[in-house]
């Protein structure tokens, strides 16, 4: 098998192992986002060397580790500045220099901190899977990430707002926000998500009404609202 392949299988592999059996359908978007980046020329063709490393991106990452206060199963143990980024845990570049990261998956780890908002700086992150951790404190404001279209921060310890700024993700196609402590309203905002077609909110703690202009996604396939303190007289809009 070429090295590069090698490489590659070795990434899909271990982002494999981290996933939480309960989530049949976000693994089989997982598998087909990485599905499709293996058949990319040149997939994980990127050696020890940090001459190809892009500075912002390692810098956001390094960012995020620092808002890490546990990491009992040491998912974030390589994450050191004598190898490449990409060649990191839960961590998948796209295929050509500079390498940029594309997936940051470190679902169902026991990670406990906060989020930082430096992920914001990950301009060509398409995944991002923080689920099943122990996260606490507020979802950040992130820069508009125009390549993110996977959104999954659920079971966590999340509390305050969904920042209605996520609208400015304007690639988004799944959102995750499921089984936290998130309150308030469900930010009008959301219905500016064109591609969306999954949004999972059900058990938190959000009150009013669900915007009505949420049915005007005509994407929209699934909309999880359940377990939360919305109105008697909210309604699913159609």
């Amino acid at each position: 098998m070429p090295p590069g392949l090698s490489f590659t299988f070795c990434r899909l592999t271990w982002a494999f192992t981290m996933r939480s059996p309960k989530q049949p359908a976000k693994l089989a978007m997982l598998l087909l986002l990485l599905a499709l980046l293996l058949l990319c020329n040149g997939v994980g063709c990127v050696n020890d060397t940090t001459i190809h490393e892009n500075s912002v991106d390692r810098k956001a990452l390094l960012d995020f580790k620092k808002g890490i206060t546990d990491d009992p199963q040491r998912a974030l143990s390589n994450w050191t500045t004598t190898a490449h980024f990409c060649r990191w845990n839960g961590v998948i570049c796209t295929t050509t220099p500079q390498y940029r990261v594309s997936v940051l998956n470190l679902t169902a780890q026991n990670l406990r901190g906060q989020i930082s908002p430096s992920l914001g700086n990950l301009a060509f992150l398409n995944l991002l899977d923080l689920s099943y951790n122990s996260f606490v404190g507020t979802f950040p404001v992130l820069n508009p990430l125009q390549q993110l279209q996977y959104l999954f921060v659920n079971n966590n310890n999340l509390t305050g707002t969904i920042p209605g700024a996520l609208a400015n993700c304007s690639k988004l196609l799944s959102l995750d926000f499921s089984s936290n402590f998130l309150v308030g309203v469900i930010p009008p905002e959301l219905s500016f998500l064109a591609h969306i077609n999954y949004i999972n909110f059900k058990s938190n703690q959000f009150e009013g009404s669900i915007p009505d202009d949420l049915g005007k996604l005509s994407n929209l396939q699934s909309l999880l609202l359940g377990d939360n303190r919305l109105s008697v007289n909210s309604r699913v809009p159609s």
